[in-house]
């Protein structure tokens, strides 16, 4: 027969759709597609092939592949309202509102059923309402109302999700009104729906380098050079935000090595690349106050820590640096306070707990006597420096060596403090107790009572000689 070879095809074809058809209802959306591919190539006319194709096309969310063959569709099928009505949902998305209008229109002229005739009335109207709502969305920004062209363009978007325009309006707004992070979110989905969007990449890039994210600012601004390699604006964002990263990296690895000098060096030079970013200021000087801090330089820390506050008051990284500082300055109740409020703001940080625990513990010691302190030794000292410090200090202090009567009863004081420092450290068994944070002289310590044997009076320490191994003592100075 004559018409054979065109009839296989045609066989072959129904086959393809046949197939395609029970795989798209199985949910096996890929094979299906495969399926209605081969249907499209085998005959290149036939509508029910594209508009299977789009079905499935539109069930992977494809919908910009979806729209050329609901297209084809028409061209083929004029009075096909079911594709017709799907292609005016996909513009209405998309944001073309004039092109979705037009296709509900024709098909409340192309003799629908009751439901696409309603479907198709329902769109008309919302569409209208968008064509309305975008003209004030528009008036609004031109006026420099930003909040409510916000309000107008959130409304649009619901419906017109798909719009890369508005939504590059509404991230222009966001700008505006100082919520970068929301501007961020929507220029990124219009990166998605426009092809080689170089512009949204640049901006995006922009604003995470202005939020202090160098690395994120990094990545988006390589994106618009893939799109774009002699983008100039790009390349020379790129340059700047390569520079400020290697200059970060390195330092925070001299952190990591313990080279706190060389990282605070490092991050001046971030200070002096990007002066005009606040944010890097302070990131800088935050890790410059954790440098000095873990490089014992206390003062400094103190200072460069208390710049970065005064900026940012909940800054949690700077109290606890702050705090370690005060504890090496031994200004414990400030140490307290920083650890208290970087409590507030992150209660189960384990090293803020431990942090203030000890600052509390060492606040208490020093409202005791500190016998080490008061000879000015060590707390690893040995016997004979201990002995060494405790002679020198009680020929400096003896009160036969004042005559004015305040000097002398300071010395006084002073003597008995050197003498019960010497008696604590040079006895193994009191050294120990009083290493364990209990004071082997204070009564209150002592169980059981007794008082302090070192609360006596100047009297009973008449006549003894400092330079004896230990007591009694044998005779009283006298200076001439």
């Amino acid at each position: 027969m004559p018409c054979s070879a065109e009839c296989g095809v045609n066989a072959d074809v129904e086959k393809h759709l046949e197939l395609g058809k029970k795989l798209l209802a199985a949910g096996q959306l890929a094979d299906a597609l495969s399926q209605f591919h081969a249907a499209v190539d085998g005959d290149p006319d036939n509508y029910i092939a594209y508009y299977r194709r789009a079905t499935v096309f539109l069930a992977m969310g494809k919908s910009k592949a979806a729209l050329p063959d609901l297209t084809k569709v028409i061209e083929l099928k004029m009075d096909f309202t079911a594709a017709r009505l799907q292609r005016g949902h996909l513009l209405l998305k998309q944001g073309k509102l004039d092109e979705a209008e037009d296709d509900f229109k024709k098909v409340l002229k192309s003799n629908p059923s009751e439901n696409e005739e309603k479907e198709a009335q329902a769109q008309l109207i919302k569409s209208d309402e968008m064509q309305r709502l975008r003209s004030q969305a528009l008036d609004a920004f031109e006026s420099s109302d930003y909040t409510a062209a916000i309000t107008f363009l959130d409304k649009i978007l619901e419906v017109c999700v798909w719009d890369a325009e508005l939504r590059e309006l509404r991230a222009e707004c966001f700008i505006k009104e100082g919520e970068p992070r929301k501007a961020i979110s929507d220029l990124k989905a219009a990166s998605k729906l426009k092809n080689d969007n170089t512009e949204a990449f640049y901006k995006i890039s922009t604003l995470y380098y202005q939020l202090g994210d160098h690395e994120l600012s990094l990545s988006e601004v390589r994106e618009c050079l893939k799109l774009d390699q002699d983008h100039k604006r790009c390349f020379a964002h790129y340059k700047q935000v390569k520079k400020l990263n290697k200059l970060i990296e390195s330092a925070e690895e001299l952190i990591r090595d313990g080279r706190y000098t060389e990282a605070t060096s490092k991050y001046e030079s971030v200070m002096k690349t990007e002066p005009s970013v606040s944010e890097y200021t302070i990131r800088s000087k935050e890790r410059i106050c954790h440098c000095f801090s873990k490089d014992e330089k206390p003062v400094e820390a103190i200072r460069v820590c208390s710049e970065v506050l005064q900026m940012e008051p909940d800054n949690v990284n700077a109290l606890k640096d702050r705090a370690e500082a005060y504890l090496i300055e031994e200004m414990y109740d400030e140490a307290i306070q920083d650890y208290e409020t970087a409590q507030e703001h992150n209660e189960n940080d384990q090293q803020i707990r431990e942090g203030l625990e000890k600052a509390q513990r060492l606040l208490k010691q020093s409202q005791k006597r500190d016998y080490y302190k008061i000879l000015g030794v060590k707390r690893n000292a040995k016997k004979q420096e201990i002995i060494k410090a405790y002679r020198k200090l009680a020929l400096q202090w003896h009160p036969d060596n004042f005559q004015n009567e305040e000097e002398k009863k300071k010395a006084e004081k002073k003597f008995i403090d050197i003498a019960a420092a010497k008696e604590v450290l040079s006895d193994p068994e009191m050294r120990k107790k009083f290493d364990d944070g209990e004071d082997p002289l204070d009564a209150e310590t002592q169980q059981g009572g007794g008082g302090n044997p070192f609360h006596r009076s100047w009297n009973s320490w008449q006549g003894f000689n400092p330079f004896s191994s230990g007591g009694p003592f044998r005779f009283k100075f006298h200076f001439n």
